[in-house]
């Protein structure tokens, strides 16, 4: 539970920008390696997002990337809006912890490795995995606030110290997941909340449902978004009322890493709607955070829109569980070993670009 009094404001600190001496560095380093500038394309402002992030060039190789899933059971989830049964999300967990998830196969892959909490499963899980957990099931938020004060406060609070030990104890890219069947009925009331939009725009097939399902799940969305709208200015009721334990605790993860400097794989829409309401609680956070891919779901192109982000991969992806940001991982690690790696037209004794050649990655800041 909430370590502070109820009506202390939950306060994060200062998020600081990306080094821009590392940048420029980067950017002039990227001008210097044995090819025309800009042939690499994004690979070029990928490596130099990392250069700055980590504060040095060339950058680093990622050696310890982590993936952090937080899982919870939604209520709106026994009214018909998904195709799975609740059941699912305690049976994934240890699924997880089995090692045999699309998560888990692809975390191989890379050489990350995989940590899973459950905020609010409506299930009994392990201890290894429940002892942060706030209640069995977040509220039906089609008719009832998702959370209590001290319950949304209790999951903020846990995906905060969650990225402090995850830091702390080494990690050198975070990458966010999500599981829990039903939540991507709250993501889209928190999208549509935060852009404006009507909730048909934002509404897609989750786990594969039919023209039923999608009604009844629009409908939910919207009754939904009338209890939104009223707390639409202050991020920590917005969550109490329309998120759940598990979104609330992304938020709270993805703000820390950012105040602690730390870069972050974005994953789909479930990750991508926390991202909405983290940037809400910390200003500028998205600074930190690269967006792994576009989510198939129609509130994945609202996230990155909102956040000014550009994905590296649209493969279509809607899984979740941190599998789209990991599918992106080598793409960004093949950044990182470019600009670390090339030689320069000087070391390599190749000759350089003529003065007419066009110039690489723009010195200014570049969005991704």
């Amino acid at each position: 539970m909430s370590t502070a009094p109820e009506n202390t404001p939950i306060r994060f600190g200062a998020v600081q920008s990306p080094d821009d001496q590392a940048r420029r560095q980067a950017v002039a380093r990227q001008e210097q390696l044995t090819k025309p500038a800009g042939s690499l394309g994004r690979l070029e402002e990928l490596g130099v997002w990392v250069a700055s992030r980590q504060g040095t060039c060339p950058p680093r190789a990622f050696t310890r990337p982590r993936v952090v899933i937080f899982a919870g059971d939604h209520g709106v989830a026994e009214h018909g809006v998904s195709a799975y049964p609740s059941e699912v999300t305690g049976q994934m967990v240890r699924n997880f912890l089995d090692g045999g998830a699309a998560v888990n196969a692809l975390a191989r892959a890379n050489g990350a490795t995989v940590r899973v909490l459950d905020m609010a499963v409506n299930a009994e899980t392990p201890q290894v995995v429940a002892a942060r957990k706030v209640r069995r099931g977040s509220g039906a938020i089609d008719r009832e606030d998702a959370l209590t004060e001290d319950q949304v406060r209790a999951a903020i609070e846990a995906g905060r110290d969650t990225a402090d030990e995850e830091i702390d104890s080494g990690a050198d890219l975070l990458i966010a997941g999500d599981m829990g069947i039903g939540n991507t009925t709250p993501a889209a009331v928190l999208i549509a909340a935060l852009t404006g939009i009507e909730p048909v725009a934002v509404v897609g097939r989750g786990t594969g449902i039919d023209d039923n399902a999608w009604m009844r799940k629009t409908a939910a969305i919207r009754d939904a978004l009338r209890r939104a709208r009223p707390v639409l200015n202050d991020p920590v009721a917005l969550l109490r009322t329309s998120g759940g334990a598990d979104i609330a605790a992304l938020a709270g993860f993805l703000a820390q890493a950012a105040v602690r400097r730390t870069p972050v794989l974005l994953d789909g829409v479930v990750v991508g709607a926390a991202a909405m309401v983290a940037e809400e609680l910390t200003p500028g956070a998205r600074q930190w955070w690269l967006a792994g891919h576009r989510s198939a779901e129609p509130g994945g192109a609202l996230v990155l829109e909102h956040l000014d982000l550009s994905p590296i991969l649209d493969l279509e992806l809607r899984l979740g569980e941190g599998s789209g940001a990991l599918t992106a991982l080598p793409v960004l690690s093949a950044a990182v070993h470019v600009l670390a790696e090339m030689a320069t037209f000087g070391e390599a004794g190749v000759g350089g670009p003529t003065s007419a050649e066009a110039t690489g990655p723009d010195a200014g800041e570049q969005e991704l």
